[in-house]
């Protein structure tokens, strides 16, 4: 899980944080969150700093909320090793 938040002067990837559920992985993105924008920056974000094209990214759920799931396709162990380095 990520949270995302929208329309941040700073984006980028901004490390674990503390959640009602557990522990997220923070992601800003100076997009709004209208029409899907923050959604797919997100998803971009996430992509590029994991070395993976960015159709390999997807959302799965959470689309109107700031926690979101994404789906991310390719090696398990490999982005397993990349999430735990983020």
């Amino acid at each position: 899980m990520i949270k995302v938040q929208p329309k941040s002067r700073r984006p980028g990837l901004l490390g674990p944080t503390q959640s009602a559920d557990g522990e997220r992985l923070r992601i800003a993105v100076s997009e709004p969150a209208e029409g899907g924008r923050a959604n797919r920056a997100a998803c971009a974000a996430l992509a590029e700093a994991l070395g993976v094209p960015a159709s390999a990214v997807s959302l799965a759920a959470g689309a109107a909320s700031r926690e979101k799931r994404l789906q991310v396709r390719g090696d398990p162990v490999a982005l397993v090793a990349l999430l735990a380095a983020l």
